[in-house]
């Protein structure tokens, strides 16, 4: 017997699923370590905004919203709410949208 007909099935994805599957809640967040000491305060605010702007944009990839048009600033700060992240700025949100619009 062929050793892939052992492998289980994978659950259906966002992207081969016929209809949108529900945001899983988010896992553990991974262990923090601390940034490197002795860079101006501004590359740390966007050091993370960046982090954050990603975290939003890998949640709405996975509650099916691909376009950045689709992405209004309200739905960007919802999903916020949903991963339990402080709301983003305008600021963020425009970031999260760019990520968007260059991930493809």
């Amino acid at each position: 017997m062929p050793a892939a007909a052992l492998k289980p099935k994978p659950l259906p994805t966002q992207s081969t699923a016929k209809r949108p599957v529900p945001l899983d809640l988010p896992y553990a967040p991974v262990e923090k370590r601390p940034l490197p000491p002795g860079r101006p305060r501004q590359w740390y605010v966007t050091h993370n905004r960046r982090l954050k702007a990603m975290r939003l944009a890998i949640a709405l990839l996975d509650s099916g919203v691909y376009m950045p048009n689709q992405a209004r600033n309200e739905t960007i700060r919802d999903t916020a709410e949903l991963i339990g992240v402080h709301p983003p700025s305008d600021t963020t949100c425009h970031m999260v949208r760019a990520f968007l619009r260059y991930a493809r």
